[in-house]
């Protein structure tokens, strides 16, 4: 499972969802990829610091902010450029095995608290951000 993290002063998909401040959070599964591989990432990314503090430190979380996350699905994160220009994505997991699991990471970031809009799985998406620093993380389980 791959992440891609960016604390937004907004963000929309369409179709899908939008928040205020917060985490856009792009994510792709892999082959392989489980329910605790989910657990764990919505977990780590509740408790990423990098929100700034009153002194401008990132000491602070989505959970300690309150704030919102917008979870997109996007396979094309698993790409495999090793073999000439035309990436690969047989790393990554078929949708009938990616649901679920990007289903089960949202459920995991609301049962920590975090209020989650989504994009629809498996569509074919427009995504916008206001990246807000620019903060931009990449994470994998």
């Amino acid at each position: 499972m791959k992440a891609v993290v960016q604390r937004v002063s907004r963000a929309r998909v369409t179709p899908g969802g939008e928040i205020d401040s917060g985490l856009c959070i792009l994510l792709g599964v892999a082959r392989g990829d489980t329910n605790a591989d989910a657990q764990r990432l919505a977990a780590k990314i509740a408790r990423l610091r990098i929100f700034e503090n009153e002194e401008g430190t990132f000491n602070r979380s989505l959970l300690d902010t309150g704030s919102e996350a917008l979870v997109v699905s996007q396979f094309t994160l698993l790409a495999d450029t090793a073999k000439g220009n035309r990436p690969s994505f047989s790393a990554a997991a078929p949708p009938e095995e990616a649901e679920p699991l990007y289903e089960a990471f949202c459920a995991a970031l609301r049962d920590l608290g975090v209020q989650v809009s989504t994009g629809v799985f498996g569509a074919r998406m427009a995504v916008e951000v206001v990246n807000d620093g620019p903060v931009t993380v990449v994470l994998g389980s």
